[in-house]
């Protein structure tokens, strides 16, 4: 842990009273969020179910085109379909929602693991974000990824990210784009509603941290799809910026709107 992680707030979820057997044991829901993603989808599911405490694999085919509510389903996942594409933070809320309510009123809510996608068998290598949360060390544990084969950019949209964080919240993240992230239940519902496109991960950050919660990065031997050099990218990466920086603008809003409100 760095020493900004040190300096942070102790987490706000009390220590979980359950790791061990019986009715009280803590369980863990695999969330993912997925858009035609049919060739990669099964891998990542039969993955994740290999995941110590995971008693539940959700997908939430985000209006996809292709076979991926199918493949899945036959992977062994719960699958929830939206009829239309409405992106990433949609998928999430409507995962943990499904979440909620599949969880029992006798016994601790599951904690959220959001995972890609397009993670394949290296999805059950997000198994260490785990034990932070289910410990309560932290809140939000964040996956720090190797370095990617074949990825394209250079960075432009992640020092952003984590030079808007650093400044709003006083905590610098490594890579504050990564979406392989495990949350308690109370640090999920008070990020929400969540930030969309592809700024969801920088207003979770942003959200949690202000707040008093405590967000972690661990180290994950993940792989998944890059975005290359080539104009594909090149957009994606500008979506990504546009979208990061609609994040934080509106948090910096909400900043200057909540100091208006306190000095009158």
């Amino acid at each position: 842990m760095s020493e900004a992680d040190a300096a942070l707030p102790v987490a706000k979820t009390p220590r979980p009273t359950g790791t061990g057997s019986g009715r009280t044991r803590q369980r863990v829901a695999v969330v993912i969020p997925a858009k035609d993603e049919s060739r990669r989808i099964a891998a990542t599911v039969r993955a994740a179910r290999a995941i110590p405490y995971v008693d539940m694999v959700l997908v939430v085919d985000d209006g996809s085109v292709d076979d991926t509510q199918h493949v899945a389903r036959e992977a062994g996942a719960v699958v929830v379909r939206h009829a239309h594409n409405r992106g990433k933070a949609s998928a999430m809320e409507t995962g943990a929602s499904v979440v909620a309510m599949r969880d029992s009123a006798d016994r601790p809510p599951r904690l959220l693991l959001f995972i890609d996608g397009d993670l394949g068998e290296t999805a059950v290598n997000t198994a260490p974000l785990v034990p932070p949360v289910l410990e309560g060390l932290a809140d939000m544990s964040i996956a720090l990824l190797p370095p990617q084969p074949g990825a394209g950019g250079r960075g432009v949209v992640v020092k952003a990210a984590r030079r808007a964080i650093a400044k709003l919240t006083g905590w610098t993240p490594t890579q504050p784009l990564s979406g392989q992230r495990c949350l308690t239940r109370q640090a999920f519902e008070a990020a929400t509603p969540l930030a969309r496109g592809w700024g969801v991960e920088v207003g979770l950050t942003i959200d949690l941290v202000q707040q008093g919660y405590v967000a972690i990065e661990v180290p994950c031997e993940l792989r998944h799809r890059v975005s290359t050099g080539d104009l594909r990218g090149q957009m994606h990466r500008a979506a990504q910026y546009r979208d990061v920086l609609m994040a934080v603008n509106a948090r910096r809003m909400r900043g200057l709107a909540s100091g208006f409100a306190r000095r009158d």
